[in-house]
């Protein structure tokens, strides 16, 4: 049996395929000729002897998994082969998501974007411009799963007006406006937002409403909101009024209620969105399989706080007087101009996962000021001030009832929402188990959904909802992008404070034909590819 063989032709026989459709897994074996899924019929009727036989008994095949929140952005620019997802059956990663893409970027504010995208990426430089000249650099470096990348807002309003604090002028609106047709037009699948990070929270609906009107064929709008806590429902409201101005697909990134006052929250979510997709807004949700969330440090802050960049909040960082309001408002009404993360979790729930140096991480905002001898306020200060701002969190600040209620949802995706490849520090165990944790603690020990329901979860429905031609189900025609693996054992392993652990009970991952993961072992072949859509 020839694992690499240059034709991607196999016979796949002896287990139960869970074909993308939300049917339960059913006994069926499957042909795979140069790449592409020739039959799926059952067991002995199909001949084709002269190919080799791969023997699945006790296994389900499934389509490769759809990452459809990931931020690998940076994955193909590595030197590493980023296999967080491969090792998981993700075969594709929806890239560009909560504002942020690595491109395009212009001149006058270039520096302005490397600088956001350096806190984000490890990324050693920006040697492109426009989403052409990445793309040439992406596609030549090579992809271990298939990248399928949406262009972010918060990237195209640096291009047009830096960090600012404001609304663009009619001029920069128009310049933002270009290079989303651009981007569009070069084969973007579509435009995301993220409204508690800067700049994106600098911006106000009628300048999403325009850009996301811009979006065609089917191309989505996919926002983290501007608040997953007090005030979650004017937030998802806002998105629905973006796509019904723009006549176009709504996703909501990573649904979740934040803040014990506001768990439960959720609920209303749901029904809101269910009521929108009644009245003709094509809006859907994904989640990620655990109760904590994980982000930036600097997103504690308030927005105003953020306005100018990084050197900006470096500077207010050294100064009593902002400090002093920050802290008055970090500490005081929790339903205030921003996401209050620091109310939602509390000092001792926010543990540190990254920071540039290294220092401080697995520790909690709590443990380091006793250790520093000063304020939960002031450990965080002394933290992002030492490193350059280039820290990243895990939040304790949801609870599982709300993560199963979504789950449970027909409408709801899955997506990893992992921290970039690269950073190091003890990333949120996501990032190396989310599909598997789905099968496993939701599928099989909880029972909240069918197996062939999650399939469909990672498969069909991010396929039909992004666009992806020709992926997300086990039938005639389709890519041979598959995964096999145990229903029995399939697991997350990782925990908070020890998260770097490939899962359990995945037996092999194909892409095309090609099987790229044996075993929990990864060839070290990238075989992926940019999608385009249509």
């Amino acid at each position: 049996m020839t694992e690499h063989s240059s034709t991607g032709s196999w016979v796949i026989r002896g287990g139960l395929v869970a074909d993308g459709s939300g049917g339960e897994p059913r006994a069926n074996d499957v042909v795979v000729e140069n790449g592409t899924i020739a039959a799926v019929e059952p067991p002995g009727r199909l001949g084709h002897d002269r190919l080799p036989i791969l023997d699945v008994s006790k296994l389900v095949v499934a389509p490769g998994f759809i990452d459809v929140h990931s931020h690998a952005d940076n994955a193909p620019l590595l030197a590493e082969d980023d296999t967080t997802k491969i090792l998981q059956g993700v075969t594709t990663e929806v890239v560009g998501n909560c504002g942020f893409s690595l491109a395009p970027s212009m001149g006058e504010h270039a520096a302005e974007l490397a600088d956001l995208l350096g806190r984000l990426f490890p990324i050693e430089e920006v040697s492109w411009r426009g989403i052409e000249s990445l793309w040439t650099a992406t596609d030549s470096a090579g992809y271990v799963t298939n990248y399928a990348p949406l262009v972010g807002h918060g990237t195209l309003r640096i291009a047009a007006m830096g960090m600012q604090d404001r609304s663009p002028s009619p001029a920069e609106l128009d310049v933002m406006t270009s290079l989303l047709d651009e981007c569009l037009d070069a084969g973007a699948f579509g435009f995301s937002s993220g409204l508690i990070y800067p700049p994106g929270m600098f911006a106000h609906t009628p300048e999403l409403v325009r850009l996301a009107g811009r979006l065609r064929d089917g191309r989505l709008y996919a926002t983290h909101l501007r608040n997953e806590g007090a005030r979650l429902l004017e937030s998802i409201d806002e998105a629905l009024t973006i796509g019904r101005g723009a006549s176009c697909r709504v996703q909501v990134s990573h649904l979740k209620s934040a803040g014990r006052p506001n768990w439960g929250g959720v609920d209303r979510a749901l029904e809101t969105l269910r009521d929108a997709r009644a009245h003709g807004v094509d809006a859907g949700q994904d989640v990620y399989p655990y109760d904590a969330s994980s982000t930036m440090l600097t997103s504690c802050l308030p927005s105003w706080f953020q306005d100018g960049g990084g050197p900006a909040v470096l500077a207010r960082l050294a100064d009593p007087s902002s400090l002093r309001a920050a802290r008055a408002e970090i500490e005081g009404d929790p339903r205030g101009g921003f996401e209050n993360q620091v109310n939602g979790a509390g000092y001792d729930g926010i543990l540190i996962a990254s920071t540039a140096s290294h220092r401080h991480e697995g520790r909690t905002l709590t443990e380091i000021a006793e250790t520093l001898g000063v304020s939960p306020f002031d450990a965080m200060v002394t933290v992002l001030r030492d490193e350059a701002l280039r820290v990243s969190m895990v939040l304790f600040s949801m609870t599982e009832r709300d993560v199963e209620a979504v789950l449970a949802d027909p409408a709801t995706m899955i997506g990893s929402d992992g921290l970039p490849p690269g950073v190091g520090g003890r990333a949120h165990p996501r990032l190396y188990g989310t599909f598997p944790r789905v099968l496993g603690r939701f599928v099989r020990d909880r029972g909240l959904l069918g197996l062939g329901e999650a399939v469909a979860k990672m498969t069909s429905l991010p396929a039909q909802t992004f666009g992806l031609r020709r992926r997300g189900r086990v039938d005639p025609g389709f890519i041979a992008d598959l995964v096999a693996f145990d229903p029995d054992t399939v697991s997350d392993v990782g925990s908070y404070a020890d998260p770097v652990h490939s899962p359990t009970g995945i037996s092999w991952v194909m892409q095309a034909g090609h099987v790229v993961v044996r075993d929990g072992e990864w060839s070290g072949l990238r075989l992926g590819a940019r999608l385009t859509p249509g």
